[in-house]
């Protein structure tokens, strides 16, 4: 796959897992998705590569935030993270950081939607996101989990222009998929209306074999959440990793785009 150079406003183009633990989540990522780790030097950041390439991050919790769950925290991209920001009050979710610069890489913000999901925001300068993407070892997608989903897709609409599409009944699988201007036909990401998780981003990455990524799984210390299983979108293994933050690892359908 070639480099990832850019991603449009709203689609995700990075993800890091916030972990107290961060030699526990490199054993258990390194073997599944064939990362080697380097240490940024800045407050314990590291950066996940694959094939030398950045495919994500692990930090450590904030100051007095050990208590805080593991989590694979998801950033949407903007070109105007001071307008988009400025946006998430008044489309009724809550401003928790930021706007926050990395000196030669990006700003940042984070916020809760007002179903309770955190996501970020990152602004691109040096680092515009996952130089990889749809491809082993590479983010494949994000999935929004929320008890509301007319409302949660009403908010994110109010920050970017997608174009939502439900591709269940609305009722028993209420699941829309999310698409943008100039996208042409590709889904950036999802929104999946249910109460059996707490709101929060699902992120998915891609392997060669979903299967056996279940078996690392639980090899190296996560735990599979069910069997492996087919779906439009490629086999999916849906796994709670070492450190006890949700993942799902996703062996792509032939000929599937890469994403936007």
């Amino acid at each position: 796959m070639p480099v990832r150079h850019s991603y449009p406003d709203g689609a995700p183009c990075w993800a890091d897992l916030t972990t107290a633990d961060l030699p526990a989540a490199q054993a258990f990522y390194g073997p599944i998705l064939g990362w080697e780790f380097q240490d940024t030097g800045l407050n314990g950041y590291t950066m996940c590569l694959s094939g030398g390439r950045p495919a994500a991050g692990l930090m450590p919790p904030p100051p007095d935030g050990e208590q805080l769950s593991p989590v694979w925290n998801v950033y949407l991209s903007t070109s105007d993270l001071d307008a988009v920001y400025g946006k998430v009050a008044e489309a009724g979710g809550k401003p928790v950081f930021g706007p926050h610069d990395i000196p030669g890489a990006g700003r940042l913000a984070f916020a809760y939607d007002p179903t309770g999901g955190s996501f970020g925001l990152w602004q691109p300068a040096g680092h515009p996101g996952a130089a990889v993407h749809g491809e082993p070892g590479a983010l494949c997608w994000h999935e929004l989990n929320t008890p509301d989903g007319a409302r949660a897709d009403a908010f994110f609409a109010a920050l970017f222009p997608y174009r939502q599409q439900q591709i269940g009944d609305g009722g028993s699988f209420d699941y829309t998929v999310w698409r943008l201007p100039g996208s042409g036909e590709d889904e950036v990401c999802g929104r999946y209306r249910t109460s059996e998780l707490p709101p929060s981003w699902t992120t998915y990455f891609g392997v060669t074999d979903a299967d056996h990524a279940a078996e690392q799984a639980a090899k190296l210390g996560g735990r599979p959440l069910r069997e492996p299983f087919d779906s439009p979108y490629g086999r999916m293994a849906p796994c709670v990793d070492a450190v006890g933050a949700h993942v799902t690892f996703c062996r792509l359908p032939e000929g599937a785009p890469a994403g936007t």
